[in-house]
């Protein structure tokens, strides 16, 4: 930064996608990070579980990084904390219930004495170096989900976080329409806001009214009842735990997520009149009638509670007449992953129930009234939309200019943008990319380890052992070794083909090792194209005798 006052801004994940959010903000030659997030893999990285944010950009400016403050507890905020903030260095910002959280993540990876967490209680203000900071409570699928309030030399930001509006929360104490007033009146200069529900014409609705469309699904339910929802959400949690009281059902919990927030929970003061749970086995051990099941696995995870149960992997058996209640919403993606699991439920009779046949859910982020009242109460100069793909930060900068904000600015990860002073623009680009976690190791997304998998899983391998004397001469019959190939039935003449292919091409004058290795590749995958159509990796190990 050249000059003294600018302020910067620039999304290293988030901005152009859902999930992975990483923001950095720049002052007077600082920058500070708000959240670290995660997102999860799909097939596009086979065997790969958690995607995380690439931080090059700023790793190679570490000694000008103040701290990372987190917004709220989501993975998409916080999960790559545990592999990426001991690298870091610097102290994390957290309200209690938050801190708790990434508190556990550290100690499982064995991090946590090597990490300062600072816990700030909602509603204080702190500084991180130029940058003075204001926790502002939200309603969110969460507990402790905050705003920040951004004081800088060049202008005051308010950045939402994940939030919606909520005058009946479950849990927390949202900040009041007043009060994000009186944040209006002193002066916004830039709104950077949660895009994800922008196209939804009405208000995400209050997390009390969920409630009553649990109760008369679950009280109407003849057998078992599982409902999976998200871990993190403890209001709905509180809201199982008195509609399971008041149905006479025993509440049993099932996923490890859910055993954590719960602990966590209780410690922060929530969930105080949460009743006791029983084990999987107590659950099976009563009348189907008597027992009301949560589990984790809603969005069709693969190791999830929900999906063992589904395959009968799990202590806990469900059968014809027994229900499931998704009370969740389907993330984009993950249609196929869901789809999965609820044949195989439906193919044990299991009845379902999801937000399209009754008022199971309501969603965390802030349709279009919810973000026409908070532009009202703050009146910013500037909207930054982040929190989504492009179609939602479009749309949001159109929704907030037609609503009255005098500019709005879109950019995707990697813009390095100059808020302030003058008129905001893109300056210029920082690296951004993706890192995948393979097993306990860090790799590039898009790297030798997982294009070598990719092509794996597209075309197969074959290997070919070959003995060959000093003088280069064939000192054996070669050796062919299938993984993936689609001969089947015909797999053993395929296999003395190939191996005669390699044996023709060792034919001929003496060659160098490099030389000889790449005639016998060819050779082989020439016949194994003949037979499939396909071009499959072809390794070939040529040993001395």
């Amino acid at each position: 930064m050249s000059k003294n006052d600018e302020l910067l801004f620039c999304a290293l994940g988030g901005s152009g996608e859902i999930g992975m959010n990483v923001n950095l903000y720049g002052s007077r030659g600082r920058w500070v990070m708000v959240d670290c997030g995660v997102t999860f893999a799909d097939h596009q990285y086979p065997g790969i579980d958690l995607v995380l944010p690439d931080l090059a950009f700023i790793e190679e400016r570490l000694d000008k990084l103040d701290g990372i403050v987190i917004t709220h507890g989501h993975e998409d905020h916080i999960g790559a904390l545990p592999y990426l903030a001991d690298e870091l260095g610097v102290p994390i910002y957290a309200t209690p219930f938050t801190a708790g959280l990434i508190r556990h993540k550290l100690e499982e990876e064995r991090i946590a004495d090597r990490i300062k967490l600072r816990v700030i209680q909602p509603g204080d203000a702190f500084k991180v170096g130029p940058f003075g900071f204001e926790f502002v409570p939200m309603s969110h699928s969460i507990p402790e989900a905050n705003a920040l309030l951004i004081d800088t030399p060049a202008g005051r930001i308010f950045h939402t976080g994940d939030w919606k509006l909520d005058a009946d929360p479950v849990i927390g104490k949202p900040a009041s329409a007043e009060q994000l007033t009186a944040i209006g009146d002193k002066g916004v200069d830039v709104l950077v806001c949660d895009s994800t529900n922008v196209f939804n014409a009405e208000a995400s609705g209050s997390e009390s009214t969920v409630r009553t469309g649990l109760m008369e699904t679950i009280a109407k339910a003849r057998g078992r009842v599982l409902v999976t929802t998200f871990a993190s959400n403890a209001a709905r949690l509180q809201t199982l735990g008195e509609v399971a009281e008041e149905t006479g059902r025993a509440l049993c919990v099932a996923g490890r997520s859910l055993d954590r927030i719960i602990k966590v929970a209780k410690a922060c003061g929530y969930l105080r009149n949460f009743p006791d749970t029983i084990t999987p086995e107590e659950a099976m051990r009563l009348p189907r009638n008597e027992v009301l099941i949560v589990a984790t696995g809603g969005q069709g995870e693969e190791r999830a509670a929900l999906a063992r149960v589904a395959a009968g992997s799990h202590p806990i058996k469900l059968d014809s007449g027994d229900t499931v209640i998704f009370s969740s919403k389907q993330i984009p993606g993950n249609e196929v992953a869901i789809g999965r699991i609820q044949n195989a439920l439906a193919g044990k009779g299991v009845k379902m129930v999801t937000e399209k046949q009754a008022h199971v859910h309501v969603s965390g982020h802030p349709g279009q009234p919810e973000l026409a009242a908070l532009y009202g109460w703050l009146r910013p100069k500037l909207l930054v939309p982040v929190h989504g793909e492009m179609r939602h930060l479009m749309e949001h900068a159109r929704f907030g200019q037609a609503q009255g904000i005098p500019n709005a600015l879109v950019q995707t990860d990697g813009d390095l943008v100059r808020l302030a002073p003058g008129k905001p623009e893109k300056i210029g680009h920082a690296q951004v990319g993706r890192l995948v976690l393979d097993g306990d190791v860090i790799l590039p997304a898009d790297g030798a380890t997982i294009n070598e998998r990719r092509r794996l899983g597209l075309y197969g391998q074959i290997s070919v052992a070959v003995a060959v004397t000093q003088h280069g001469r064939l000192a054996g019959a070669p050796q062919v070794r299938l993984q993936g190939i689609p001969v089947e039935e015909e797999r053993p003449e395929f296999i003395a083909e190939a191996e005669e292919a390699a044996a023709e091409a060792m034919q001929g004058a003496r060659r160098d090792r490099d030389r000889l290795r790449e005639d016998i590749r060819l050779a082989v995958r020439r016949c194994a194209t003949r037979w499939t159509g396909k071009k499959p990796m072809v390794d070939v190990l040529i040993l001395e005798v």
